[in-house]
């Protein structure tokens, strides 16, 4: 029951880590009520990914990329920065929607940064 609501931890595979030893900083799980609750949210059945403060919920159906982890390493980190993040966050979405958010820009932006692709920093993955 309880996995079904908070999913189960994950570890990343060694050469994940290996290249982008940031990813240690949040935790990750896989499966959870929060991503599905984020696919409703934006009427889809799910999402690949949310980010709770520094626990990164994976979709059970995908191999999340490295984009994706660093993606929602970004949303930990922005947790971090600010106790209002999830406030301000919602209130992005409501002035902008969900894919022009300037935190979900902020997020594809480092990303693709760090894995070397400027040119997937506007990719609207979800």
């Amino acid at each position: 029951m309880m996995g079904a609501l908070l999913g189960s931890p994950i570890a990343l595979r060694p050469e994940v880590l290996a290249r982008y030893p940031e990813l240690r900083a949040a935790r990750f799980r896989v499966g959870g009520l929060p991503v599905r609750v984020g696919g409703w949210l934006l009427g889809r059945r799910r999402v690949d990914a949310v980010t709770l403060g520094c626990t990164v919920f994976v979709a059970r159906e995908i191999e999340p990329s490295p984009e994706l982890l660093l993606h929602e390493l970004r949303h930990v980190q922005q947790f971090c920065e600010s106790r209002t993040f999830p406030f301000r966050y919602i209130w992005e979405t409501i002035r902008r929607g969900y894919f022009e958010n300037l935190f979900e820009r902020e997020a594809r932006s480092f990303a693709a940064r760090r894995v070397g692709d400027p040119a997937s920093s506007s990719s609207k993955d979800v």
